[in-house]
């Protein structure tokens, strides 16, 4: 009896977004044709034994993540989940979840499915919220066909800091013969901006900094002209909960209105020629430092690597409101509440602060985290905090690492939240954690 065909569209597609590529190359380097790969990724052809044998020369690819179930995200995926802190006294670390996704992936799969339908009723508020942190962590935040296809506009229209916003406009004018028009905040209270196709105007409220209309602008782009390929990315997601496809189409048009303000070649060749200060590049390039912030976790181009940052943001009751983790291998996010000693300040503050994760920890434990005040997007009352962080060893290209020393023993200790930390004499602890209680 022949082998039955093994069709895993949905897991090529992820590595060849993981690696950077577009369909062009990656059809290159497994000797097909670009048409047969999309053929492939669209399920509809199977994948052969030698584009098997080609994915394991390549790309050192386990060929049975080909049969991986798609919530599971590899090994990242695996690893955040085995980061609860509800497993945190059992010491696991990566190594052992690479063993354990490597010997028994559809164990490791059934462990996922569980932990993800156990987990959902603790995020009630946002019941969709993980699951999209899931599948931007699965793509490790990089798109490479929305990057390329900004990337190329932002060519075309030959954007600079000076005119972005005007040629925009003019773009949208002349493209799709549409008008800017900026409304009173009484007119549009629930909405920053609307487009409405009877009048042909992109309607935007006048509360908007100049730095969010041009995100705004940029965003009206993609809503037009990339709606295909952002269904496409979001189709592969295969989301179970309602609302979770909307919210990650919604991630991928910022994703492609970033790439198009801060195209990825200037971007990237910037962020070197000023050690990635974000003050700098948000003027630069016409933005915020938020914006540029979270530019930076994207920055995993094959060939054309930027620094491996990863993106939080908390409110002013210090919740984690935003995550992204790039391809920062980060686990100290993982956890709510987290550390005392990773202490936010008052937003206007800038603070830069080295720290060391206790030993078992998942993934690397030495980071630099700096923080700077996030900036509203409108006239929002709340003043959030923006932290950004890169393992030490990395810091010493960071301007924001000026001045802090990035010796492991000059480190502040944090751990995974008091409940469960493990060093019993921190005198930031409020909580006994269970390596605290005594033993008979």
């Amino acid at each position: 009896m022949s082998e039955p065909s093994l069709y895993a569209g949905a897991a090529l597609r992820r590595l060849r977004r993981r690696e950077g590529l577009t369909q062009a190359v990656m059809a290159q380097r497994l000797s097909i044709s670009p048409s047969y790969l999309n053929l492939i990724e669209r399920n509809q052809r199977p994948v052969t034994a030698r584009v098997v044998v080609e994915l394991v020369d390549q790309f050192d690819y386990d060929p049975r993540a080909l049969q991986e179930d798609g919530a599971i995200g590899g090994i990242d995926g695996l690893a955040r989940r085995l980061g609860d802190e509800r497993f945190a006294d059992l010491g696991i670390d990566r190594a052992e979840a690479i063993e354990f996704l490597a010997a028994a992936p559809q164990a490791a799969a059934a462990f996922a499915r569980l932990f993800d339908e156990g987990g959902r009723a603790v995020y009630q508020e946002q019941p969709f919220e993980e699951d999209v942190s899931r599948a931007i962590e699965r793509w490790r935040n990089h798109f490479a066909d929305l990057d390329e296809a900004a990337e190329g506009l932002a060519d075309e229209l030959r954007l600079t800091r000076a005119d972005i916003g005007a040629a925009l406009t003019d773009y949208l004018r002349d493209r799709h013969d549409l008008a800017i028009r900026y409304l009173p905040r009484a007119v549009m209270p629930e909405t920053n901006r609307r487009l409405d196709l009877h009048a042909r105007q992109v309607q935007l409220s006048e509360m908007l900094s100049p730095a969010a209309r041009n995100l705004a602008l940029a965003r009206q782009i993609a809503e037009l002209e990339q709606r295909d390929m952002i269904a496409d990315i979001a189709n592969g997601a295969s989301f179970d909960l309602a609302g979770t496809k909307e919210a990650f189409t919604s991630y991928l048009r910022s994703y492609y209105a970033r790439a198009l303000i801060m195209p990825y070649g200037r971007f990237l060749r910037a962020c070197e020629a000023t050690a990635y200060d974000p003050r700098v590049l948000a003027r630069r390039f016409a933005t915020d430092v938020g914006e540029v912030a979270r530019r930076f976790t994207t920055m995993q181009r094959v060939s054309q690597r930027g620094l491996p940052f990863f993106v939080g943001r908390v409110d002013p009751s210090v919740q984690l409101v935003e995550r992204l983790l790039g391809a920062s291998d980060a686990s100290l996010l993982d956890r709510r509440p987290g550390c005392p000693r990773l202490a936010f300040h008052a937003p206007a503050e800038l603070r830069a602060q080295a720290v060391m994760m206790e030993s078992g920890a998942l993934g690397p434990p030495h980071w630099l985290i700096a923080q700077i005040a996030a900036p509203p997007i409108a006239d929002e009352p709340r003043e959030d905090t923006l932290f950004l962080g890169l393992e030490a060893r990395f810091a010493e290209n960071f301007a924001l690492a000026r001045g802090v020393s990035l010796k492991p023993e000059d480190a502040v200790p944090i751990g995974p939240g008091c409940r469960t930390c493990r060093r019993v004499e921190c005198p930031a602890r409020s909580l006994r954690g269970p390596s605290a209680v005594p033993t008979d």
